[in-house]
Formats: structure tokens, C-alpha cells, sequence
């Protein structure tokens, strides 16, 4: 018998695979996050420092590359846990593809060698980050939504206490050796796969042993002929872009654009077939549609957010005064202020929302939606007037972006566990599974084009920063705004989904 089919002894307690998990998907979270919060930092150091000596253009386009095929690499991730591996071993070969990655860029050598380091964190992590919250979620299959939210509030406490520590320790033993950052990030993944490969048979017990071999049958017409078509007319679309000049695919930021093309086009082609050849009645696809609107805001508040690596990490390198007493705090580890504020004011930000709907004042998804845009918004504000005073000669104080990311964790808060909910709620039972996938999709966009942001960051034109930084305030602010202005007509179309 599977443990998830015993009674609990208590009300509140949870099954011990839930701490398996919690454990296992720390260490990832450790060894992920740590490596970023370091990776454009590396790219963009001299050779002569033992960094790659890329330009921040290059390095912005590989470091959104890299995120974005993070997230797309959970669609097959997904697809080969249900159809090949079952998700316990899909978790296992993801961790194992992940610490090798890391080892890998723990070498010295070339960018080749670096980049096929890159390619098997991405691996790893497109097995690895979905199906693990999958298993947590069927550790509560016969539980009800109030015991199931704990358990995914437990484990979302576990993402933020690696997530942080990462980005304190691999920081700060890069510091000293580039490589030994990377290093210490192969040894976090480790530890999480011994927690769990010595503990997920007695705990897990057989969840997630088999694959499920689910495949939905469409109901739609001839959407064989309908994808086929879609992915001609991208192909048409990039190789006139290309003939033009519009992009360049033998860079590295020509490829990052042509990815965020075909991330566009694709989704956009996707929704269409969906609503007009699903089989889909009304209310469905005036959901489905909801849906796409709320990929909108998430893929825009992403790649606001996702610049914490980027170009946030650089100004912390170059134009902050990181002197605490006489010690120079590393630049990668002002990341971590967004995983504490997150640990400690999510449990606020929750119990607000039950207090607010107990006072019966329901605050609907596209409402949250718009708050945390204009707090993304605002983030970059302070982030202005710290490009300023750098533009005036001088280094901004810490404290600029210690309050960015505060109001950013605090707008995280507000929109993506919103949003992810939302989705889960508004997507036809048929198409579930695809539309939690176009979710990751919406990160992934999100994160490309953090990363070509990025890019356009040059610390040799410092008179520039402050109008990079408020374009990105216009945008956030004005997605929020447009959200603001259409929450009666979205609540409408979301009927009784809040």
C-alpha cells in the first residue's frame, strides 16, 4: 500500500516523501542559483582573471539562452517522465546530468568547454524541475486542497533555503576561484541526490515507479497539419529576417532573438489553434484566452525580474559600494536578499489574502497581476536613481538594490504563484498538462529576454544606464497599468475562477 493512502496520525502532519523531496530539490536550488548568481559575472571577467573575457552583449544573449532552455527543457522533461523513465528516475538522471554540468564548468578551459557545461545543467534541470513538483503533488492525492497547499508551502520554503545559501557560498568561494564556485555548486547537487536515492524508497514507496503512458487523444482538426504549418511560416519569417539583416544567427545575440521569435510566434500559433480548432465550447475558450493574457504579464514581470542576474548583477559588480567595515561583500551575493524576502514575507503576503477574502474583499488574479508589475516597475525605479548617481561618478550605496529586490519579491509574491494556480484552474482537463507547459514557456521568454536586456548594460557607457533601467519601468508600470484598466473585463471572461 502507498503511503499517500494511509490516514494521516494528524491533521497537520505530512507524508515523510514530502521531506525527501524538500531536501532534494534544496540542493538543486542550491547548486542552481548559486551558479547563477556567478555565471555573467564569469563570462564577463578578463581572460587574464581567469574569466571568459566575453562582451557584456555576449554574455547577456548566452546567459538568457541559457535560462530560457532551463525552463523549455521541462516540456520534454515532462514528456519523457510520462512516456520513458517514470518521474522518480527522470528526478535521478536530472541530478546526475546536473552535478556533471557543474563539473564541467568547474574545469578551466575554453568557452566550448563552458558552454557544454551550460548544456547539461539545462538537461538536467528540464528532467528535474517539473517532475519533482509533480511527485509532491501526488503525495497529496488523496488529501484535501488545504493539506496539499501546506505541503506545496513547505516545499516552496525548501526552493528559497537553497536558493539562498547558493548564493551566499558559491559567491563567496568564487571570490577566490571561479572554479571553485562552480565546483561547490557540483557538490550541493550531490548531496541532494544521496538524500535522494537513499531515502525516496522507503519514503516515496512506489509513486512515481512507472511511467504513466497518458496520451491525449485531441478533438481538434487536423492539427498535425496546423503545427506543421505554423513551424513553416517561422522558419519563412526568420530566414527573411535573416536575408534582411534584422538578425544575425552566427551570434550569439542573433540567436537569442531568433529563439525569442520562435517562443512568440509559436505560442501565439499554439493559442490560435487551440481556440479556433480544440473543440472547445465558449466559456472554454474565453479562459484558454485568459490564459494567454496572463503568459503576457508573467513573460513581461520575468524579464524585469530575471535581470537580478543579469543586469542588476553587474551594476552590484561596478557601480556599488559593497564595503561592509573592511570587507568587500562579493557581487553575486546581493541576490540573496530576494530569497530571504521571499522566506520570510510569504507566509504574510498569504495570510493576507485569507484575511482580505475572510473581510470579503476577494482580490481577483488580474488585480494581483497589476500589483506586482508596478512593484517590478518601482523596483527599477530605485534602480534610476541609483544608475544616476554611478553616471555621476560616484558608487551607489548598497541599500538601492537591497530595496529593488525587496519590492520585486514582494511583486513575485503577488503574481507567480497567482498566476500558476490561475492557469491550473482555467485550463480545459484535456489540455492541462500543455497549458501548466506553456506556463514554464512564459519563464523561459521571460528569462531570454532578461538576458538580452542584459546585454545592452555597458559599463563603459555609464550615461546610458539610467534610461535602460526606465524603459524598463515604463513597461512594467504600463503592462500593470493595462492590467488595472481590463481586470472587470478579464474577471468576466475567468468567471467563478478567482
Amino acid at each position: 500500500m502507498s503511503e499517500i493512502s494511509q490516514p494521516s496520525k494528524a491533521k497537520f502532519s505530512h507524508p515523510k516523501g514530502l521531506y525527501v523531496l524538500f531536501a532534494a530539490e534544496m540542493w538543486e536550488r542550491f547548486s542552481y542559483y548559486g551558479m547563477r548568481a556567478i555565471l555573467i559575472l564569469f563570462m564577463t571577467t578578463e581572460v587574464v582573471r581567469e574569466g571568459l573575457g566575453l562582451s557584456t552583449e555576449t554574455a547577456g544573449a548566452v546567459y538568457g539562452l541559457y535560462t530560457a532552455c532551463v525552463y523549455l527543457m521541462t516540456l520534454p522533461g515532462g514528456w519523457l517522465a510520462d512516456n520513458v523513465f517514470g518521474q522518480r528516475k527522470a528526478i535521478f538522471y536530472g541530478g546526475v546530468l546536473i552535478m556533471i554540468g557543474h563539473l564541467v564548468l568547474a574545469i578551466p578551459g575554453s568557452p566550448a568547454i563552458f558552454f557544454v557545461g551550460l548544456g547539461f545543467v539545462a538537461l538536467g534541470t528540464g528532467l528535474l524541475k517539473g517532475n519533482i513538483s509533480t511527485l509532491v503533488g501526488e503525495l497529496y492525492a488523496n488529501e484535501d486542497g488545504a493539506k496539499r497547499d501546506a505541503g506545496f508551502s513547505i516545499f516552496y520554503m525548501g526552493i528559497n533555503l537553497g536558493s539562498f545559501f547558493g548564493q551566499i557560498f558559491v559567491p563567496l568561494l568564487a571570490e577566490y576561484n571561479w572554479h571553485l564556485g562552480f565546483g561547490l555548486a557540483a557538490l550541493g547537487m550531490l548531496l541532494g541526490l544521496i538524500v535522494y536515492k537513499v531515502y525516496s524508497p522507503k519514503h516515496l514507496k512506489d509513486i512515481g515507479i512507472e511511467p504513466k503512458v497518458k496520451y491525449q487523444e485531441s478533438t481538434g482538426k487536423s492539427n498535425k497539419w496546423v503545427s506543421m504549418a505554423i513551424l513553416a511560416g517561422v522558419v519563412m519569417l526568420l530566414g527573411i529576417l535573416q536575408a534582411v539583416g534584422a538578425i544575425d544567427v552566427t551570434t550569439a545575440t542573433g540567436i537569442a532573438k531568433a529563439l525569442g521569435i520562435i517562443i512568440v510566434l509559436i505560442t501565439m500559433g499554439y493559442f490560435l489553434n487551440i481556440l479556433f480548432n480544440g473543440g472547445l465550447n465558449v466559456i472554454e475558450k474565453k479562459k484558454v484566452a485568459i490564459i494567454f493574457i496572463l503568459f503576457v504579464g508573467i513573460a513581461i514581470f520575468w524579464s524585469g525580474f530575471e535581470q537580478a542576474a543579469s543586469s542588476l548583477n553587474l551594476f552590484a559588480r561596478d557601480f556599488t559600494d559593497r564595503f561592509i567595515g573592511g570587507w568587500e561583500m562579493p557581487a553575486g551575493m546581493l541576490q540573496s536578499f530576494n530569497s530571504a524576502f521571499i522566506i520570510i514575507f510569504a507566509p504574510i503576503v498569504g495570510a493576507l489574502w485569507v484575511k482580505l477574502a475572510a473581510r470579503n474583499i476577494n482580490v481577483r488574479t488580474p488585480f494581483k497581476f497589476a500589483i506586482g508589475l508596478i512593484l517590478l516597475g518601482l523596483g527599477f525605479l530605485v534602480m534610476v536613481g541609483a544608475a544616476q548617481i554611478a553616471a555621476n561618478g560616484a558608487k551607489a550605496g548598497m541599500f538601492a538594490l537591497i530595496l529593488t529586490y525587496f519590492l520585486h519579491s514582494i511583486g513575485e509574491l503577488t503574481i507567480s504563484p497567482v498566476g500558476l494556480s490561475a492557469t491550473s484552474k482555467l485550463s480545459p482537463s484535456k489540455y492541462l498538462g500543455q497549458m501548466m507547459g506553456i506556463w514554464f514557456v512564459g519563464a523561459a521568454l521571460g528569462n531570454l529576454i532578461a538576458g538580452l536586456v542584459g546585454g545592452n548594460f555597458d559599463p563603459e557607457n555609464v550615461l546610458e544606464m539610467p534610461n535602460i533601467f526606465m524603459n524598463v519601468v515604463w513597461v512594467s508600470v504600463g503592462a500593470g497599468i493595462i492590467f488595472f484598466a481590463a481586470s472587470p473585463f478579464i474577471k468576466k471572461w475567468m468567471g467563478d475562477v478567482t
